[in-house]
């Protein structure tokens, strides 16, 4: 670990790794992105092939901004779960096929000699909103991503919270219908499963599928497979009912969720982000209607509950504060 008294101008280079890209990043203290180089994951192509085009956009990008490895404080990569953290090992990521028990924090610090960590890409989202967005100030605060998964970090007593094996704060598997539908992680009823764009989509290709009319079948000229969040979401826009029955539907099961989550940990602010909120009212309105209603009301009054700032930079702006925090 780093020690304090470091230079206020020194760079953080934060990793974002994904399931689709790959954007490694130079950002300063204060949250600004100095330098960015991004490559296509390509994860179909297995560990080995990502783990090479993530070491050659790293390098490539320091060469490029002519940055000698002493300007770099630290690095950190924010994955998608499930890791630990502790060891900087990926253990089986759904979306990275091939992976498991991958030690990429030792790999990374071994390639450039820096010091290095490894987080969760939710968890590094959750710092980034705390340190440079919506949580700026904030001691006690829950962030949420509602997208095509449903993930969360929380920060409690000014630091993020991990527990006992680094696997807190996975919100979207609490279970909301004990018998509901089957979720990616084997469960039933999980909040991912009810509310999620994934979730979102399979109901309406279900719903075509019986027989039900529906504009977004429309948009997706037909084809169910290519049936979408965002177009059923465009579809309620324009007034399909059947649209409006799914996404409500959805949205009242995620403002259970974030109830609980208020009543359970009492936060001063309540972030959400990911795709979901383009939403807006749709979203947020249910979300605040559950928390007035079903926390307890000193809870609920306590809380302040707010879209999430920092939009697509998030994941490279968390990695960068995943290595920050790694220095103080």
């Amino acid at each position: 670990m780093v020690g304090r008294g470091r230079s206020k101008d020194e760079l953080f280079l934060g990793i974002d790794l994904g399931g689709t890209k790959i954007v490694a990043g130079l950002v300063d203290r204060e949250g600004r992105v100095v330098a960015r180089h991004h490559r296509s994951t390509e994860a179909n192509e297995g560990r080995d092939a990502v783990v090479r085009r993530l070491m050659d956009a790293t390098a490539q990008l320091l060469t490029t901004e002519g940055i000698n490895r002493q300007q770099v404080a630290a690095i950190a990569i924010a994955s998608p779960g499930p890791i630990d953290a502790r060891r900087g090992v990926v253990t089986a990521p759904p979306n990275l096929p091939g992976w498991r028990d991958v030690p990429l924090g030792r790999m990374i610090q071994e390639q450039f000699g820096l010091p290095t960590s490894l987080e969760n890409d939710a968890n590094a989202a959750a710092l980034a909103e705390h340190r440079f967005g919506a949580g700026r100030g904030v001691d006690h605060m829950i962030y949420v991503t509602a997208s095509t998964g449903i993930g969360g970090g929380f920060i409690l007593d000014g630091r993020l919270y991990r527990g006992a094996t680094g696997a807190a704060a996975e919100v979207g598997h609490m279970t909301i219908l004990p018998h509901g539908p089957r979720c990616g992680c084997g469960n039933r009823g999980c909040l991912e499963a009810l509310a999620s764009g994934t979730a979102i989509a399979r109901e309406a290709r279900e719903r075509v599928a019986r027989g039900a009319p529906m504009l977004f079948a429309e948009l997706a000229d037909g084809d169910l497979d290519r049936i979408t969040a965002k177009m059923v979401a465009q579809a309620a826009e324009q007034g399909d009912e059947e649209a409006r029955e799914i996404i409500d539907t959805a949205m009242i099961y995620l403002a259970v969720g974030m109830a609980n989550l208020v009543n359970v940990l009492n936060p001063q602010l309540l972030v959400i982000g990911g795709g979901l909120t383009k939403m807006g009212a749709r979203l947020f309105d249910p979300v605040r209607r559950a928390v007035d209603r079903r926390a307890f009301p000193a809870t609920a009054a306590a809380v302040e509950i707010k879209c999430a700032e920092l939009g697509e930079e998030v994941g490279l702006l968390g990695a960068a504060a995943v290595a920050m925090a790694a220095t103080e």
